[in-house]
């Protein structure tokens, strides 16, 4: 059988096993539905590939809020800081966020947080991450800046460790610890799953994989970002990553991302 068969049919599993998107963080809503800053200018994102592969996500959020009008190039200041194969808690978010340490001389207004894949299924990284997200979402706020949590999408097959409670895992792990800390939880992980359950025929992860995002589930992640910081539809934002990504694709992706992000905040 081909990767690309067994990702079909592993995102099959995952349909049948989620009955709504309301289902996934089993029960719990979030408390945090918009940022502060409604229109945040300084933004850093702190992970690892995830974050990294497709051009880095970071670009396309930029790109997308420039083409939205929402600024314009010299009035925003994006930045990105991962390492490969990373928690959350191997990163030293002082050298980050400290006035000019990423010579950025304006405080950032939000930090991204994710957490590495593992949070999904091992026993130990829940409370590891609660732990790494509360110290660091008060150091962030004492630098003046608001926190946000990057929730990270599933494993498809060929992933050794592909489970189809994945999502519903993560969902329910990034919205408790969200809720802890008062940070904003983007919610990537389902946007991945209403894809799936509408176009089973997508590629968003790489097939060689099964894990990192391919470069229409990053785009997808972008605008699912993008809406949540915003609080603006992507819908109609003209960007396509220079023409690489069609239009019905775009616009099917942009229109996932609005319809995670209404149903998850209840906005």
């Amino acid at each position: 059988m081909s990767i690309r068969a067994t990702l079909k049919g592993a995102v099959a599993a995952v349909l049948l096993s989620v009955a709504s998107t309301a289902a996934m963080a089993d029960g719990a809503a979030p408390s945090v539905k918009a940022l502060t800053n409604a229109s945040p200018t300084h933004v850093l994102f702190v992970g690892n590939s995830y974050l990294y592969y497709g051009d880095s996500l970071h670009n396309h959020v930029r790109r997308m809020v420039i083409a939205a009008g929402i600024n314009d190039a010299k009035g925003l200041k994006y930045k990105s800081a991962t390492i490969s194969g990373s928690a959350l808690h191997d990163h030293n978010i002082d050298s980050y966020i400290l006035n000019d340490k990423l010579r950025v001389k304006k405080p950032f207004d939000v930090v991204i947080l994710q957490e590495g894949s593992a949070l999904g299924w091992s026993k130990k990284r829940p409370g590891v991450f609660k732990n790494t997200a509360t110290e660091f979402a008060a150091k962030i706020a004492a630098a003046g800046g608001e926190t946000a949590l990057y929730m990270t999408h599933a494993y498809v097959a060929p992933h050794k460790r592909f489970d189809s409670a994945m999502t519903a895992t993560l969902a329910k792990h990034y919205t408790e610890v969200g809720n802890a800390v008062g940070a904003l939880v983007i919610p990537v992980g389902l946007a991945f799953e209403e894809a799936y359950r509408q176009r089973p025929d997508l590629q968003l992860h790489k097939t060689f994989d099964g894990s990192h995002p391919d470069l229409i589930g990053t785009y997808l992640a972008a605008a699912t970002v993008f809406a949540s910081l915003y609080g603006q539809s992507p819908v109609g934002i003209p960007y396509d990553y220079y023409g690489q990504i069609d239009k019905e694709t775009a616009n099917f992706l942009q229109e996932v991302a609005q319809k995670t992000v209404t149903e998850f905040y209840g906005r």
